[in-house]
């Protein structure tokens, strides 16, 4: 990990998916020599050049990337809800258990089955090896107060998630469902669940992440998340 523009550029090994320059623009603006020094820390390993980019950071950052001989590949919202009075219905048909700790090969195995299988009714500008999600969602289930769901279908396992709580905040991540599954309220139930739980804990707001225009994004609407801000993904694929 190595500090840039208030932000981070992180390196996590071989096709992770945490492979990214994060949250640059929000401590001033990089110059060319910072920029430099990232790229020549990505091209020592072998790894393309990724930065996510916030449309609130500062806007010289695009400019001085784009003539650096980046490219757009793609954008991600972040959108967030407030959960003072608020409630959410279970939904009907499916279940939504939180492991304590007994079931986390299960939850594993049911969240990265879900990634690994995108859902093409979503746009994505990048795919992961099974191995690089499964190492990624095995680390960041360990981080802070994580806490992890497997919904179920008729007793099935049919989809995961999970959800970070940290200082009133509720992160909601790790969002899957099995492709034969999809389009059963899988997805309704785990949000409508995780909301639920991070309202009785004390939240004051939940986030999350998703796609533009994806599924993830409708579902999360429907529940009353609105935009915060969009990340642009920007991509130096010579480095």
């Amino acid at each position: 990990v190595v500090a840039v523009g208030g932000g981070v550029a992180c390196f996590a090994g071989e096709g992770s998916p945490l492979n990214k320059v994060v949250g640059v623009g929000f401590g001033g603006v990089p110059d060319a020599a910072e920029w430099e020094r990232v790229e020549a820390a990505y091209a020592e390993v072998g790894v393309p050049v990724q930065v996510e980019l916030a449309h609130v950071a500062d806007p010289r950052i695009g400019a001085e990337l784009t003539a650096r001989g980046y490219r757009l590949v793609g954008f991600e919202n972040v959108l967030g809800l407030r959960l003072a009075g608020r409630n959410w219905a279970a939904a009907s048909g499916v279940e939504v258990r939180r492991d304590e700790g007994d079931g986390f090969d299960e939850w594993l195995d049911v969240v990265v089955d879900g990634f690994a299988t995108p859902d093409e009714s979503g746009p994505g500008h990048e795919e992961f090896p099974r191995e690089a999600i499964a190492t990624v969602m095995r680390d960041m289930a360990g981080i802070g107060d994580t806490r992890r769901y497997v919904a179920y279908r008729d007793g099935v396992p049919a989809g995961g998630a999970s959800m970070r709580i940290d200082d009133g905040i509720a992160a909601l991540a790790g969002a899957a469902t099995i492709p034969a599954h999809r389009r059963n309220g899988v997805q309704s139930a785990l949000l409508a669940t995780r909301l639920a739980e991070a309202a009785a804990h004390g939240c004051d707001l939940a986030v999350i992440t998703t796609q533009p225009a994806s599924k993830s994004q409708q579902n999360a609407q429907s529940c009353g998340f609105a935009l915060l801000y969009t990340r642009a993904i920007l991509t130096k694929l010579d480095s």
